[in-house]
């Protein structure tokens, strides 16, 4: 669903990522780790067409991004360190204009149930998005991906600033959408999250896959003694 393919983006003379091969089939979540700088946002900006790669091509659902930009961005929801919604409209509004914007106009009945069904409280429904916390605007971007039927979403540092309770809620939402077969990507600092949440992990360093690892197979601590190691080399 989603494929990287000898993937490359430079920027200023510096390489952010370096051939990078990558393929994530549906119901798979793959955890991106590294620091800062390792190339895992531009990784995800370049399956969103917000930058060209220099190199390769990302491809959704068999579809090249840089060939078909707004066909593959269809096909996608994608949900920030910072949710970006707007802050005077309601959460159900909100909805309603992302999935009109994603070609799909819905009952005001049909848009509360994938309020509910991302978790959000009905009493939250038709409060300005202003006052909801990180986590309430999170499960607003679960609801958009419900609605606009994506196939793939794109998660960067999704579980920054949420506290364990919220961070729990969100991995059961997206074992949710996992078991409807969407195809999930996850930049993050978060080695707990990752192992918990993802099938697979793949260390980024320097914009490289350095080394990739089946979560169910290897424990917390192993995860961070690898990640530290491969960090340090």
């Amino acid at each position: 669903m989603l494929t990287a393919q000898k993937l490359t983006k430079r920027f200023n003379g510096t390489t952010a990522v370096d051939s990078l091969d990558l393929n994530i089939a549906p119901g798979e979540l793959y955890a991106l780790l590294g620091p800062n700088g390792a190339g895992k946002t531009t990784t995800i900006n370049l399956f969103l067409g917000f930058v060209a790669p220099d190199g390769g091509q990302a491809s959704v659902d068999g579809l090249d991004v840089a060939a078909a930009p707004l066909e593959t961005k269809r096909r996608l929801a994608y949900i920030p360190e910072q949710v970006n919604l707007y802050g005077h409209f309601s959460g159900a509004e909100n909805l309603a204009y992302f999935a009109e914007l994603g070609g799909h106009r819905y009952a005001e009945a049909e848009l509360r149930r994938f309020l509910v069904e991302s978790g959000l409280q009905p009493e939250a429904h038709d409060r300005r998005v202003s006052g909801y916390s990180k986590g309430m605007r999170q499960k607003v971007g679960i609801a958009i991906a419900l609605a606009k039927q994506a196939k793939a979403l794109l998660l960067d540092e999704p579980t920054s600033g949420l506290d364990p309770s919220a961070s729990h809620e969100f991995s059961q939402l997206l074992r949710q959408l996992r078991e409807r077969g969407v195809a999930i990507l996850m930049a993050t600092h978060d080695l707990f999250r990752a192992k918990e949440d993802a099938t697979r992990v793949g260390l980024m360093r320097h914009g490289r896959l350095v080394r990739e690892l089946t979560a169910a197979e290897i424990s917390h601590t192993d995860l961070e003694k690898l990640y530290l190691e491969t960090m340090r080399a």
